[in-house]
């Protein structure tokens, strides 16, 4: 394989996780007993440029058809974000109503509503027909396609511009990046500006976030590989920002490298040179990582196992790709989770990939009584106990395993 940056040749593996279905890809009762699809799921390395990435089995209309199922809104802890980052810009930026917002994936609208309240003009692009449609449902204007270079072509064109551009979690989820990027600096105003958020590579190796890797997440980056692309398609890094979100990710702002004028933060630097002490640039930082992800699953199985000798009741919660990857690759099935609850009702009554395991609302967890709850979404795990609170009448207890196995009331 080929690096989709560089077309460097690469031989390094992070992390093999086997096969799996994609992991949106959730069965309904018609559809269950037929053959499911899979495809490998390794992770390489590039040691040229550093990006980190899956090796190509699918493409990226296969993965976010018209009914793929993640919709932003279901999270308060997101939408409470979301309305902060709003703010924030607005201010950092000086924009006004006559500014113009664009975001790329817009998904629901679970941002550009928050610019919508202040009367701004905004615009989203948004592939998946279903998410689209419930962001036009809020009164935001939605282009139903794919970004990429010609398509940004396309608007410029007709003379849309943007002095915000935004794109949150979606940079994973590109598999021609270059094309991806290069379509910015076309669509920016002389001093627009692009934000960018995605999981952060580091976290996800410190934290041993393995299964936040799946299909659709072709990319994981570091600033050290990111600056490089994006210097490449013609936008210039000028700030970084740590964020809690996703369980670690980053905000990072970029310009027009051929017009911007923003000077460039000292937290640049700062990240690029913590990033070569850490080792990014460093195949042996990479090794050994595999090792880490069959320790969480041995330790998840033991722990089904276990509680199964016990005669105790096991649930979940959060029917998210996250718990497929964990769930797949650990090899999990309805005899020990006989069931996954979901806020989202786009899930509810259809079933996990591969095992099978039915996704029902939340008002199952309250019947059935489990003693254990797992929190598949471990990076809203907060947002979730008080949600389940009642759980402790019963003396119910959660249970995560990301980064390890942890049981807490």
């Amino acid at each position: 394989m080929r690096c989709r940056h560089c077309n460097s040749a690469m031989d390094v593996t992070f992390v093999n996780l086997r096969s799996a279905p994609p992991s949106n890809a959730y069965l309904t009762e018609k559809i269950l007993l037929e053959p499911q699809v899979s495809y490998p799921l390794r992770v390489m390395v590039c040691t040229r440029c550093w990006l980190v990435q899956t090796q190509d089995y699918t493409d990226s209309a296969t993965l976010f058809d018209a009914d793929y199922a993640y919709f932003s809104s279901y999270s308060s802890t997101w939408l409470q974000h979301c309305k902060s980052y709003v703010r924030q810009i607005i201010k950092r930026l000086a924009l006004s109503e006559k500014s113009h917002v664009i975001e790329v994936a817009a998904n629901d609208g679970y941002l550009l509503q928050f610019f919508k309240d202040k009367n701004f003009a905004c615009t989203g692009i948004e592939p998946t027909a279903a998410t689209a449609k419930a962001a036009r449902k809020k009164g935001i204007e939605i282009m139903e396609s794919f970004f990429s270079l010609d398509f940004a072509r396309q608007l410029a064109s007709q003379g849309i511009f943007a002095d915000l551009m935004v794109a949150n979690n979606v940079l994973a989820h590109v598999p021609d990046i270059n094309d991806f990027i290069s379509g910015f600096p076309v669509l920016l105003n002389e001093q627009g500006v692009a934000t960018f958020e995605f999981p952060y590579l580091i976290e996800l190796e410190k934290n041993r976030q393995f299964d936040t890797i799946y299909h659709e997440h072709f990319s994981y980056f570091s600033v050290t590989s990111l600056n490089r692309i994006f210097n490449y398609n013609g936008l210039s890094v000028f700030d970084v920002q740590a964020l809690e979100t996703h369980g670690g990710s980053l905000r990072v702002f970029a310009q027009r490298a051929d017009t911007g004028s923003y000077d460039i933060s000292s937290n640049v630097s700062y990240f690029l040179e913590a990033e070569k002490k850490t080792g990014v640039e460093d195949v042996e930082y990479y090794r050994g990582f595999q090792g880490h992800v069959d320790k969480i699953c041995h330790d998840f199985i033991s722990f089904l196992k276990q509680m199964r000798a016990q005669g105790k009741r096991v649930g979940g919660y959060s029917a998210a790709a996250k718990a497929n990857t964990l769930i797949n690759y650990a090899g999990v099935n309805t005899d020990f989770i006989p069931y996954i609850a979901d806020k989202n009702p786009a899930k509810q009554g259809k079933y996990m990939p591969q095992s099978k395991i039915p996704i029902v609302s939340e008002a199952h967890i309250l019947k059935d009584r489990p003693d254990i709850v797992i929190i598949f979404a471990w990076n809203i795990k907060d947002e979730i106990k008080e949600q389940l609170h009642y759980i402790h009448d019963w003396g119910g207890m959660f249970v995560t395993f990301i980064p390890e196995l942890r049981i807490f009331s």
